[in-house]
């Protein structure tokens, strides 16, 4: 049983090595919203949020004053929209009125992003999935607070190459939608290999149809505090090391735990899981850049950084899955560079490369995230981008996923601000030579071998 004596261990945590739970994402379910009437379906979806959603923002408020901890974001996930709006969309403008529905919801309630306006196409696509994708651009312009996610490989079924191209274009439509915010809207669009139903976390969270009508999912932080941990260990041996990262994610993910639990009890929702990802924000020593750093690193991207990665990874997780009843999500470490002051530090000397963050895909949580480009970008190399990441999760059976933002008007080494948690950073440089011969060839590349285990 998790109780608050667990809690009072973590002040020191909380007052200064930034710990926080990051955020209390509820999943609610839309497929009873589902109805051939446009209007019909978005008064559908604003009610049926707004009704079960209502106490979400207030009761995360209650719950970290209680504890002491820290709740940072309150958040919903949806079903994917272009599922629940097939029988009524029939244009680009109807999905964006979805999306609007969505928008008016989450202010209704207060919560900082909501998640799903998204299409599952890794093995070909609907006329509804391709009606959702071409929307996009307008209604992220549009709104504020929707975050849309993408599907488009998988180990199962190969990646989708057809998508990949037209996702490769959506971006920079979406950039130019929104250039006079520095293209902040693809800071809300994501693209996915495997990725997960239950994950908490934006841009890339929805309610999966196998989740219950509703569900409440955490997802814990710490950065600061295993840095503070791992900076006590310096010198040691990989066996300290490691145990050291473990027992600090075992302590962190307990408090998630303990978050989740309360608010599934206040909500009356059912618990889902704890994603016990280790999250940066741009705060000063709340840092992915800086644990690598810690543990021998000149620089997050020197020599060796991927193997720390991976240390960092398995640890965590190893750690979080005995604190937990049930662990979901993404759970590992997250490698946003805007989002991560010093991973963002370390891309601006050059330490930190396009190339060596893919690498280091390979072993993290997720993939190229929050990476701000030139915005004269060519949509085929932001596809052959995408494609390499799909091709990563696809053979290594893990979620991977692209946000990268080309910023129109700006070139590599120009500055950005979004703002926020999406944080700030300067624009990396992107290999100038092309793909879109391999690009535009079309179709579906296939499964790998070992992903026939039935």
């Amino acid at each position: 049983m998790v109780d608050l004596r667990e809690v009072i261990e973590t002040n020191q945590m909380v007052s200064s090595e930034n710990l926080d739970v990051r955020t209390i994402t509820m999943g609610i379910s839309l497929l009873d919203c589902m109805t051939p009437d446009l209007d019909d379906l978005c008064e559908n979806i604003y009610a049926k949020i707004t009704e079960n959603a209502k106490d979400l923002v207030s009761v995360g408020d209650e719950i970290a004053l209680e504890i002491g901890i820290p709740v940072i974001n309150k958040r919903v996930s949806v079903t994917p929209a272009a599922i629940v709006g097939a029988p009524a969309c029939h244009s680009p403008e109807d999905f964006v009125e979805v999306a609007s529905a969505l928008e008016r919801a989450s202010q209704k309630i207060g919560v900082n992003f909501l998640g799903g306006f998204s299409a599952l196409v890794q093995k070909g696509m609907t006329a509804s999935d391709r009606l959702l994708i071409d929307s996009i651009p307008q209604a992220l312009a549009k709104t504020e607070h929707i975050c849309s996610s993408i599907s488009l490989g998988s180990t199962k079924t190969g990646i989708d190459m057809d998508a990949v191209k037209i996702m490769g274009e959506k971006v920079v439509e979406t950039a130019q939608a929104t250039k006079d915010r520095d293209s902040i809207g693809c800071a809300k669009l994501v693209v996915f290999c495997n990725p997960t139903d239950d994950n908490p976390f934006m841009a890339g969270a929805f309610h999966g149809v196998t989740e219950g009508d509703k569900v409440i999912n955490v997802g814990v932080s710490g950065p600061g505090v295993v840095r503070t941990a791992v900076s006590k260990v310096r010198g040691e041996s990989f066996e300290t090391l490691c145990e050291t990262i473990k027992k600090t994610a075992f302590k962190i993910t307990r408090v998630g735990q303990l978050v989740a639990k309360e608010a599934s009890k206040r909500l009356d929702t059912p618990f889902g899981i704890v994603d016990l990802s280790l999250a940066p924000t741009p705060a000063v020593g709340d840092s992915i850049a800086d644990i690598i750093h810690e543990m021998g690193m000149e620089y997050c991207g020197a020599p060796g950084t991927t193997a720390a990665l991976a240390i960092l990874n398995d640890q965590v997780k190893k750690g979080g899955i005995m604190a937990s009843s049930y662990v979901g999500g993404l759970s590992g470490a997250f490698i946003p560079v805007t989002e991560d002051a010093s991973m963002a530090e370390a891309a601006s000397i050059g330490a930190l490369t396009l190339e060596k963050l893919e690498a280091m895909t390979c072993v993290c949580s997720v993939g190229l995230d929050m990476i701000a480009i030139p915005g004269d970008t060519p949509a085929s190399t932001i596809s052959g981008i995408i494609a390499d990441e799909m091709a990563i999760g696809m053979v290594n059976q893990k979620t991977t996923a692209v946000r990268v933002i080309p910023v129109i008007g700006k070139k590599a080494g120009d500055s950005i601000e979004l703002g926020g948690l999406l944080g700030n950073a300067k624009i990396m440089p992107v290999n100038p030579y092309g793909c879109a011969d391999f690009v535009n060839r079309g179709g579906r590349i296939p499964a790998p071998v070992h992903s026939f285990k039935n």
